[in-house]
């Protein structure tokens, strides 16, 4: 059983990034000790272990006489973290191409169907919520441990910003063209195809975002 400590900074923890990926913690933002510790009816001491913790994550960073503070993904962030988690997922994809059964493939097809009818009615939460579930399945059929690991820890960064790659022009029908790839390579046991479609749907992401970017850049300049 473990103790009553590490269950309650445990779950400081877990409340502390559903702020963070919702934007109630804003990118850049000062986290407000005094101020949570009397929204969670909490004292300090689980807050600054929970805040420990995702410091270890990334999520956040702790300034010296400043305090803490959300972090904030860069452009130089993005391009270093999406090129290592293509390769990764792409494995992921490789495998669970060789491990799948025919059971894996029904669950698999349920969840792109679910992807087609969000794409369609261009609810973008919900084409998220079902495009996450999907890589986190293919994830678990990969059944590689370390993986999965290294996958989580860069997934938690790349939540402060990978929803609003879905918002540059075109690039809901795309996703779900490239997720479609994925899934056919995966039904069809093709590996490298696997591979190489999951590479390819992780790097568009990156230029979808790098295309936002621009456009921001842009609107704030004319």
């Amino acid at each position: 059983m473990r103790p009553i400590y590490n269950s309650l900074h445990d779950d400081v923890a877990n409340q502390l990034r559903e702020r963070i990926f919702s934007a109630q913690l804003a990118p850049g933002s000062f986290i407000d000790e005094v101020q949570l510790c009397a929204d969670m009816a909490i004292s300090r001491t689980p807050l600054r272990e929970a805040l420990k913790v995702l410091a270890a994550e990334g999520l956040v960073r702790h300034e010296p006489r400043r305090g803490s503070f959300v972090s904030q993904v860069t452009e130089q962030d993005l391009d270093e973290i999406f090129p290592v988690i293509a390769l990764l997922e792409g494995r992921c994809a490789n495998e669970a191409a060789t491990h799948a059964s025919d059971g894996d493939i029904a669950a698999l097809e349920t969840m792109h169907q679910r992807l087609q009818a969000h794409a369609s009615s261009k609810d973008i939460q919900g084409y998220y919520d079902a495009n996450y579930a999907i890589h986190e399945a293919i994830i678990t059929l990969a059944n590689n441990k370390w993986l999965a690991l290294v996958i989580a820890d860069l997934r938690k960064i790349l939540k402060l910003a990978r929803m609003q790659q879905l918002h540059a022009p075109g690039r809901l029908d795309q996703s779900l063209s490239e997720h479609l790839a994925v899934f056919a390579a995966i039904k069809a046991r093709d590996g490298d195809s696997a591979d190489a479609a999951m590479r390819t749907h992780l790097l568009r992401q990156r230029e979808a975002l790098r295309e936002l970017s621009r456009n921001q850049k842009s609107r704030l300049l004319a």
